[in-house]
């Protein structure tokens, strides 16, 4: 039992650590709005994402930006 507690402890933390996570940062209603965010965190460029707006060029340029934050 202690070990699968630990491993689900594991699995916790990576999964709230996960970079994906920045899609709840990052995912914006309107192409304007990502574009501000954009500028916020050093990105020159906006990206479309299953009908929403993303800052960054990419979701790699995104996490990156949001990592040095």
């Amino acid at each position: 039992m202690a070990l699968s507690a630990l491993v689900f402890a594991l699995t916790a933390l990576v999964l709230t650590t996960d970079p994906a996570l920045a899609h709840s940062k990052g995912l914006y209603k309107s192409e304007t709005e990502a574009w501000k965010r954009a500028e916020q965190i050093g990105c020159d460029a906006v990206h479309e994402n299953n009908g929403r707006w993303m800052p960054c060029a990419d979701e790699r340029e995104l996490h990156q930006q949001l990592r040095k934050q």
